[in-house]
């Protein structure tokens, strides 16, 4: 398998380990996206700050507003993200 194929594999095999602990496994809920976001990308929420971040989060990717990300619209979080990343290292990135 080539890397990017490897990468997609990685990124539906996360969305597949948090989604569905609290019962649907096609979109996680509040709950599944703050420890999605606690282990898989710790730096991004600020500590006492956390719930305030993952109930605006969650509103902002609720594109259809049925209180859960499912993996379309987790998908876009993803690329949003890699694209603020991505922007963030061609800018030098912290010096």
């Amino acid at each position: 398998m080539s890397e990017l194929e490897i990468a997609m594999g990685m990124i539906i095999d996360v969305f597949a380990r948090y989604a569905g602990t609290d019962g649907n496994a096609q979109s996680l809920s509040k709950g599944e996206l703050k420890v999605l976001m606690e282990k898989e990308l710790p730096g991004f929420l600020e500590s006492g700050r956390d719930k305030e971040t993952v109930d605006k989060l969650l509103k902002d990717l609720d594109a259809n507003g049925d209180a859960t990300v499912d993996f379309n619209e987790f998908i876009v979080f993803v690329a949003a993200l890699t694209s603020a990343c991505h922007k963030y290292f061609q800018q030098g990135g912290a010096k």
